[in-house]
């Protein structure tokens, strides 16, 4: 990720070191006067890390909720970090595009098993790649094949075009063939599948989940950024970028996402975040059938946990407690955020400041969603 070494001011070193004496606050869950255990992880992880903030909402099991914070939201000038406030929530995004998608196959206006050919004629060719020899299921699935575009974008911070996000992925030869049933993860697959969700649909694909999906569950605080805004709207803490775990940070809280588009440009906050999710998997946005074919996982690699499995655009991870939780993840310069619901009513989101710039600190982040289901 090194295009992203210039696109900011560097933090200066006073305000670095204002960030590593700010206290953390302190937790505002249902009145608390100290720090419990989720509060506790949530200090733990900075420290851990040296991310600058951090933030989350958890729903317990007895239907109590709470909204966390722990650093500073703003390192330039020890501005706290705001209670549930909006953040880049990154791959995220692919949950809510996926079910755009398989709305759509209920409508009978996509079928999971067609072609992508179908819907985008004559438009995926590549070396080793055929919009003839991939499904729709597969894009969904991360096993078509399909070259990574992030891997391969220059250092040129700027606007990039849905299509062209997609050209840039077929210039690269296929990472495998789709007969093969590979699983890989590519932000490729899903710039397709928005491709063909607007290609079906003949609107936007912001426009598409704003109407599906944002509106009709309340989330007042989640958008799709409209093209050319690089700012995130309303209270949020900023957001960082290094390159290392002992880089200096980069505030990066203004880009544009467009580079991430249907893969993960959404902006949302933590608990709406929890509200997605439960209300996803209590069957609120899907049909039960579409649901089913939702959660039926195939073993997933990196950079998701050991032991989870990739459904269609949903993760199932194991619980150190026992049983699994359902969710995402995202990673996107300035933020790193991670969700988990159970079947049961729990949810938990918590994000950290900074990118993570190493596995390891990825899990350190899901540890955190651990100890809040498990608490």
């Amino acid at each position: 990720m090194s295009r992203w070494k210039t696109v900011a001011l560097a933090v200066t070193a006073a305000a670095l070191v204002a960030a590593a004496v700010a206290p953390a606050s302190a937790v505002t869950a249902s009145g608390a006067t100290r720090p419990d255990a989720v509060q506790q992880r949530l200090d733990g992880l900075l420290a851990e890390t040296g991310a600058p903030g951090a933030l989350g909402a958890v729903r317990f099991l007895d239907g109590r909720t709470g909204d966390y914070t722990a650093g500073v939201g703003d390192v330039a000038t020890g501005a706290a970090v705001p209670r549930d406030g909006r953040v880049r929530v990154g791959s995220n995004t692919k949950t809510f595009t996926a079910v755009v998608v398989l709305q759509l196959v209920a409508q009978g206006r996509l079928d999971l098993d067609a072609p992508v050919e179908r819907y985008l004629p004559g438009v995926v060719r590549g070396t080793g790649i055929d919009g003839n020899r991939i499904l729709l299921r597969q894009l969904l699935q991360q096993t078509s094949g399909l070259p990574n575009h992030t891997l391969h974008l220059d250092d040129e911070v700027r606007r990039y075009e849905p299509r062209e996000l997609l050209d840039i992925a077929l210039r690269h030869p296929a990472d495998s063939a789709p007969e093969d049933h590979k699983w890989a993860y590519s932000n490729t697959n899903y710039i397709l599948a928005g491709l063909i969700v607007e290609a079906v649909t003949h609107r936007a694909l912001g426009e598409e989940i704003e109407r599906r999906i944002v509106r009709p569950l309340g989330l007042r605080r989640t958008y799709f950024p409209a093209p050319g805004d690089a700012t995130v709207r309303g209270a949020h803490p900023h957001g960082y970028y290094r390159d290392s775990a002992d880089g200096p940070l980069v505030d990066i809280t203004d880009m544009d996402p467009s580079w991430a588009w249907a893969a993960g440009q959404l902006v949302s906050t933590p608990s709406e975040l929890n509200r997605f999710f439960t209300a996803l998997l209590d069957g609120e946005l899907l049909p039960p059938a579409q649901l089913a074919e939702m959660r039926a996982t195939t073993p997933a690699g990196d950079p998701f946990a050991p032991g989870s499995g990739y459904g269609l655009g949903l993760v199932s991870t194991p619980l150190s407690c026992g049983g699994e939780y359902w969710g995402h993840g995202g990673s996107i310069p300035g933020y790193e955020t991670r969700v988990g619901v159970t079947a049961d009513g729990r949810a938990a989101t918590v994000t950290m400041t900074v990118q993570a710039p190493d596995k390891a600190a990825g899990r350190k982040l899901e540890a955190v969603v651990d100890a809040a289901l498990c608490r």
